[in-house]
């Protein structure tokens, strides 16, 4: 790739990413005007009816969502706030002046999640009708705000969910079994804060965005239940040593009817709640695509509901890049197509290093030997794709080639679910840092 088609794709990389930025997500969803507080669609909210305010949450963008809220709010108005952020995202970060901020750990949850967890709902005991809660959700929730059931240890939660990640489970599937293992998930933080008014704002992370799928959706009804969290161990094979049996037991007990199921469609508790969404991976790929425009490309939006293997999703987008550099199908060069969603790797008995974005781009770069004046990117937007601080790849036609002029074997590297170095290697990863956002992901094929 050249010089001038890297900084082409870099520009349409900051171009998704602006579009979601947290901070002016929350400021478009939510404002003030004198005592009266608009969140999205409804009735606004009069602040002068208002004893207490109080701010919760967890993910990602935890902070700058944070710092939205503060903004558009008096921070003397806010009686207690706390959010739960990744591991790593503050060092730069601006903190805001009023809601403390705490760290955890993603993918897998630590004593320091649980803990967050903990102290955010001791925040929401007590509540009455005159009290308003506003909960900001991003990606990574999940894991940054854990709270397992009774005789469900933290190791339990981390055993299952490594095991759900490393074996492929969408992420829908995963937070089905999430939330049964959990007081907070599926609604039920707030039923927590019932009979407050709560208004929560998330951020999507989701492919589709269904809300109560959203970092396991804490303030959402929940159309799932124990059988179906049971359904998604049986039909990946996670029954028996995939799972820690206290997982199991629970799971099939909650079936069994033995346990509360988490707060449904109708449910009382969650009367006084506005779920709002701020933004979203449909926003990311729409703002690509008109930066394209103006860049000169002709573009179009294939899908924002890609999932699947990444290795495979790579070998269909090599095609597509293909069909256009060959047929000018479904769009004549120079064109830019764009797909979002989430992939999933099915990881091999001792995996080297990368990401699901990495790997699919690895498995494009092979589908595109020999190719000319073409590029796909691969990006997480949240900037860490995978277990990497790399958040995803650029590659070509000649990176194959590239790879093995260094001395590296790019069918072992992909057969190992190692990208990483190669990648690193040839300087094609995207080393954006933390974005602060996160809206899944975003897949850019360039036909120059």
């Amino acid at each position: 790739m050249t010089g001038a088609q890297r900084t082409i794709a870099l520009d349409l990389v900051q171009a998704a990413l602006a579009a979601v930025d947290p901070f002016a997500a929350v400021c478009r969803s939510l404002r003030r005007d004198g005592s009266r507080l608009h969140a999205g669609e409804g009735d606004p909210i009069d602040l002068s009816g208002v004893d207490r305010i109080i701010v919760v949450g967890g993910g990602k963008a935890a902070v700058p969502m944070a710092r939205a809220v503060e903004s558009i709010l008096d921070p003397e108005r806010i009686e207690a706030g706390l959010v739960v952020a990744k591991e790593g995202q503050l060092a730069d970060a601006a903190l805001p002046e009023v809601i403390e901020v705490v760290t955890g750990a993603h993918p897998v949850p630590d004593e320091r999640s649980l803990e967050g967890a903990a102290r955010l709902v001791t925040l929401l005991s007590g509540l009455t009708p005159r009290d308003l809660v506003i909960v900001l959700i991003s990606g990574g929730g999940s894991s940054l705000l854990t709270l397992p059931v009774a005789g469900v240890a933290l190791e339990d939660l981390r055993a299952t969910g490594q095991a759900l990640l490393s074996t492929g489970v969408p992420i829908t599937g995963v937070n089905t079994v999430r939330k049964h293992l959990s007081r907070i998930k599926g609604g039920q933080l707030a039923a927590l804060a019932a009979p407050a008014r709560l208004v929560s704002l998330i951020l999507s992370d989701v492919v589709g965005s269904p809300l109560d799928a959203i970092a396991s959706g804490p303030t959402v009804a929940d159309p799932t239940t124990y059988a179906d969290a049971v359904a998604v161990l049986e039909r990946h094979g996670l029954e028996g040593e995939r799972v820690p049996p206290a997982v199991s037991r629970w799971l099939r007990e909650g079936a069994l009817g033995r346990h509360a199921e988490t707060p449904k469609p109708g449910d009382p508790l969650l009367s006084t709640v506005r779920n709002v969404l701020v933004g979203s991976n449909e926003q990311a790929a729409e703002a690509t695509w008109r930066r394209a425009r103006e860049l000169g490309f002709n573009s179009q939006i294939l899908s924002t509901w890609v999932e699947g293997e990444a290795r495979e999703v790579g070998r269909v987008c090599a095609a597509l890049l293909r069909e256009v550099a060959r047929r000018g199908r479904p769009l004549p060069r120079p064109a830019c197509l764009i797909l979002g969603g989430e992939t999933t790797v099915t990881l091999c008995d001792g995996p080297g290093r990368g990401g699901r974005n990495q790997e699919l781009a690895l498995s494009a770069a092979l589908a595109l030997e020999g190719l000319e004046e073409v590029l796909l990117v691969a990006l997480a937007t949240d900037g860490n794709d995978g277990p990497t601080d790399a958040g995803g790849a650029m590659v070509d036609g000649t990176t194959a080639a590239r790879a093995r002029a260094l001395g590296h074997d790019p069918w072992d590297h992909l057969g190992r679910n190692d990208a990483y170095p190669l990648l690193e290697a040839l300087g094609d990863l995207l080393l954006l840092g933390p974005t602060g956002t996160n809206v899944n992901d975003l897949t850019l094929l360039l036909a120059f």
